[in-house]
């Protein structure tokens, strides 16, 4: 190679700032879901006091990598440290109501323990909880390296920003997309397949509601697509497999995709 690529390169090496590493970011996440989890877990801990000592290493661990910059400018890492700590246990009950959600709205479960094992529902909506919690914080990348880790496990994304209520559902999943401006009520589940995105994708609207709004109680089938900012899906309604919906739906609604026939 040319010695001035490589000064190139080096000088690219030099100018990049410090950031956790996707390694350190994983086991973050892994481990956080693990001791909340124990059917998740790689560590039993025979007293109490192995338990709290374990939760103040990953809490250091999540102080360490949010003091690296960017992170550190115009944030309070001591602080958000422990603000991300004191949400854990309101992020663990809306957890085991996800956990519930999917048990129930899933005959094929056999147990709440199958679910948190083996359903990749649960695992990216646990990804989720704690990204959006960092999200809010205002920090940086680190959400982002969190959803899209889960994004790679299970092949569901949520964008961290979006705002997704109790009793969250997600069954098979593979292949939803959940935009940044999503708002999502309670007790709402989606199929695999479902888009919930934007109708603009330009770079001007970067800071408006792009995404839709889904109310409580709504069921989205698989392959389904909801696009815009404004568009609000009304309490309790059933929006069928393959539709595409870009307007607004009233409450109680029942949408099906109706294929055309030719000569009609």
């Amino acid at each position: 190679m040319e010695p001035s690529f490589l000064q190139t390169i080096f000088k690219v090496h030099q100018e990049c700032p410090k950031f956790p590493t996707q390694k350190e970011v994983r086991h973050f996440i892994d481990h956080l879901i693990g001791t909340l989890f124990p059917a998740l877990s790689t560590h039993t801990f025979e007293s109490y006091d192995a338990l709290e000592f374990y939760l103040l290493n990953l809490k250091e661990e999540l102080y360490e990598m949010l003091y690296l910059k960017p992170n550190r400018e115009g944030l309070n890492t001591e602080n958000n440290t422990k603000i991300f700590f004191e949400a854990i246990p309101e992020i663990y009950e809306k957890l085991n109501l996800d956990v519930d959600a999917i048990y129930l709205g899933d005959p094929a479960a056999k147990s709440r323990d199958e679910v948190v094992r083996s359903y990749p529902g649960f695992y990216a909506i646990a990804c989720y909880r704690f990204a959006h919690e960092l999200f809010k914080l205002g920090v940086k990348i680190i959400p982002r390296m969190i959803s899209e880790y889960a994004h790679s496990r299970t092949g569901i994304e949520i964008h961290p920003g979006a705002s997704i209520g109790k009793s969250f559902c997600i069954d098979h999943g593979t292949g939803i997309v959940i935009g940044e401006t999503t708002v999502i009520g309670d007790n709402v589940k989606i199929y695999q397949g479902v888009t919930l995105g934007a109708l603009s994708v330009s770079k001007e609207d970067a800071e408006l509601k792009r995404h839709p709004t889904i109310e409580d109680g709504v069921v989205i089938y698989a392959g389904a697509t909801i696009l815009g900012g404004h568009t609000i899906v009304g309490k309790n309604s059933v929006i069928g497999g393959n539709v595409w919906v870009t307007r607004s739906v009233p409450e109680a609604s029942k949408i099906y995709y109706q294929a055309q026939q030719n000569g009609h």
